[in-house]
């Protein structure tokens, strides 16, 4: 364990435990925050990411600095991070000066100027992010909100919205989630074990509808009503 301490030199190896230490504790560490933080940076979890990343490289790069500290000091962090979440949960006041309420940089087909000032935002970015929702035309939007997480969040005019099979009064399909029983090459069990089929049925399907190996497709789905949709390798 002398790699964990300051030394005056540390040789290949103890570097390489240095990070692989450092590696595993992160990955402890996110774990215990919970995949939000990752997902979705907030203010508390941007400033986590920051002071997490700033602590943990000194002693990566610095072998006059033991490990000791640093992981100590993450994990007074972590524990303050977690009542910081909790706080958040039960006192409203905290809850909304962290994560304060969206706010509306379009209305009814209008943008409002001084929100995206409010928000940080150029108009640029603001149609930038229309596009990506495929909206050329902002008189098309109801409403676009900007999120705490920095997302915004589009709704279109009902007038522009696409009909549905509800809309046009028909008997609703259900609802079918296709599973992946083969992924490059291989079979995945979990997946069928899920639609209660097993190995054999599903090569020999293969075989028959396909004409082809398992260990020859990409990527194989199923649906409820077993039809198979399958992609091979180029």
């Amino acid at each position: 364990m002398d790699f964990f301490h300051s030394q005056e030199s540390l040789t290949s190896v103890q570097w390489i435990l240095r990070a692989v230490v450092a590696f595993f504790f992160l990955l402890l560490v996110a774990k215990l925050m919970g995949r939000h933080s990752i997902a979705q940076l907030r203010m508390l979890d941007f400033i986590m990411a920051l002071l997490l990343g700033n602590i943990i490289a000194h002693p990566l790069s610095d072998e006059h600095l033991g490990m000791k500290g640093s992981m100590i000091t993450i994990s007074v962090l972590v524990i303050l991070y977690t009542v910081g979440v909790f706080l958040t949960l039960k006192w409203h006041k905290l809850r909304n000066w962290l994560d304060p309420a969206p706010f509306a940089l379009i209305n009814n087909g209008k943008i409002i100027y001084k929100n995206l000032s409010k928000s940080k935002i150029s108009l640029d970015f603001l149609l930038s992010q229309l596009r990506k929702e495929k909206i050329t035309d902002i008189q098309k939007v109801a409403l676009a909100l900007w999120e705490p997480d920095g997302n915004i969040s589009v709704f279109l005019d009902p007038k522009y919205q696409p009909v549905t099979r509800s809309d046009m009064q028909l008997h609703p399909l259900p609802f079918s989630f296709p599973h992946a029983v083969v992924k490059d090459g291989k079979i995945d069990h979990s997946e069928l074990k899920k639609i209660g089929k097993d190995p054999n049925w599903l090569e020999t399907k293969l075989k028959k509808d396909q004409c082809v190996a398992v260990n020859e497709v990409l990527l194989a789905t199923i649906d409820q009503n077993e039809q198979l949709k399958v992609l091979l390798y180029k």
